[in-house]
């Protein structure tokens, strides 16, 4: 399907200090492309660039074929979204106002917005003044409003970092609808759980640098251990390998009718992180 983002020898210094050192990678057309990495790691200072908010100090990145800094000019701007900790509403304004109001400014029909709430579980609330409302709410409205145009591209710098559990399902819920639609999203997060749930593909970037790039399946099979753990009914737990010796111990044990549960011993991605580059993901 060609890729919508392509990134060679990124790199960016502040003060001399690194912040993204001869970063590559593609972004494939339609996909959920997951950038992973604690605070501090560059997550941010990539989306700058490739939204046209920052130059870098070399390298290349395009976006629909062009380089990001075109990102900047009316005709592109209408074909991507953008989430970040800074991107600003109108306080005094309700949140249907505030939607009505981006509506006008990209053509938006505003019967998109009644959409748009629902997908971030505000339906309920749009007449609420955005001064009064919880940074995890105002974070919705904020997706919200990138989601009203369907862009065929979308950025979520940290979507879901000050929600709760049952509004980031709903957020999830929402990210995949519209990526089913055929929007390509560039999420960054710290959240393992998040990524292994939605990305197609996830990069680790540790202190500026991709370190590994693959699906999560494939992440997890590569770094698994080889073995499944059995729990039986007297809570023991027996490690059993995988393979044709693990199988026939797997058939005794099942004889005994004491097997209460099978599981892998795969890694979590969080785990993958922490053995890779040796730090958390805090």
């Amino acid at each position: 399907m060609g890729n919508i983002i392509e990134v060679k020898d990124l790199v960016k210094t502040f003060s001399d200090q690194p912040a993204l050192e001869g970063v590559d990678f593609q972004v494939r057309k339609g996909e959920i492309f997951g950038f992973l990495g604690p605070s501090g790691s560059g997550k941010t200072t990539t989306i700058k660039i490739l939204t046209g908010q920052m130059n870098p100090t070399s390298g290349s990145a395009t976006a629909f074929g062009q380089p990001v800094s075109k990102l900047k000019l009316s005709d592109y701007r209408k074909r991507f979204g953008v989430l970040t900790d800074n991107s600003g509403l109108y306080e005094r304004l309700s949140i249907n106002d505030n939607l009505k109001l981006y509506c006008d400014l990209y053509d938006v029909h505003r019967s998109r917005i009644e959409e748009a709430l629902a997908a971030v579980n505000l339906t309920k609330d749009n007449k609420k003044i955005v001064s009064t409302l919880s940074k995890g709410m105002k974070q919705r409205v904020i997706l919200a409003r990138a989601l009203l145009h369907e862009p065929e591209l979308l950025f979520l710098d940290e979507p879901t970092s000050a929600l709760d559990p049952t509004n980031t399902l709903h957020i999830y819920e929402g990210l995949r609808a519209l990526n089913t639609k055929g929007t390509t999203i560039f999420l960054t997060t710290h959240d393992m759980y998040e990524a292994d749930t939605l990305c197609d593909r996830v990069a680790f970037l540790n202190k500026g640098k991709i370190q590994l790039l693959d699906t999560p399946d494939n992440l997890k099979r590569k770094y698994a251990n080889g073995t499944i753990t059995v729990e039986m009914s007297n809570e023991q737990k027996i490690v059993v390998p995988i393979g044709t010796e693990g199988a026939q111990q797997l058939y005794e044990l099942m004889k005994t009718d004491r097997v209460e549960r099978v599981h892998s011993n795969e890694p979590t991605l969080g785990d993958i992180f922490i053995q890779v580059t040796g730090r958390k993901l805090a």
